[in-house]
């Protein structure tokens, strides 16, 4: 269910980030890219769902343990902050990529906002799981 819900967050409210900050001219490329990515040289957009499938499976992890928290919370914890942070240093540093985003405000606030709306996407799904009793 959590992978379901990241890969849903990929899709749907990641890729519409990236859509609506295209069209406004902040970022260069448009949604749902196809173009091949390393190792595996599978279609960018099949690794973003992969990977967000591997973070709602932790956000619906920490949903599980933690009943009392709200999922849209930590799903916008997960995105907004973990994401954004391990993009930041370890993708980074795999890819030789400045780390923290070269300290530029700009990669930083788009970084936010379109891994935020992701993880407000998972939450979002986690929470209708939870009223549904799936979790």
């Amino acid at each position: 269910l959590g992978f379901l819900a990241g890969v849903l967050g990929v899709l749907v409210f990641h890729q519409g980030m990236v859509g609506l900050l295209h069209l406004l001219g902040a970022v260069p490329n448009p949604p749902f890219q196809m173009r091949p990515v390393p190792p595996l040289g599978v279609p960018q957009i099949v690794s973003a769902c992969f990977w967000g499938g591997v973070w709602g499976v932790a956000a619906a992890a920490i949903v599980a343990a933690r009943p009392g928290w709200p999922p849209v919370l930590v799903g916008l914890a997960i995105g907004a902050v973990a994401c954004v942070l391990v993009g930041f240093t370890l993708v980074a540093g795999v890819r030789g990529q400045p780390l923290m985003g070269a300290m530029d405000p700009a990669r930083w606030w788009r970084s936010v906002l379109i891994n935020g709306s992701f993880g407000l996407g998972v939450g979002l799904a986690l929470w209708g799981a939870r009223r549904a009793g799936r979790i």
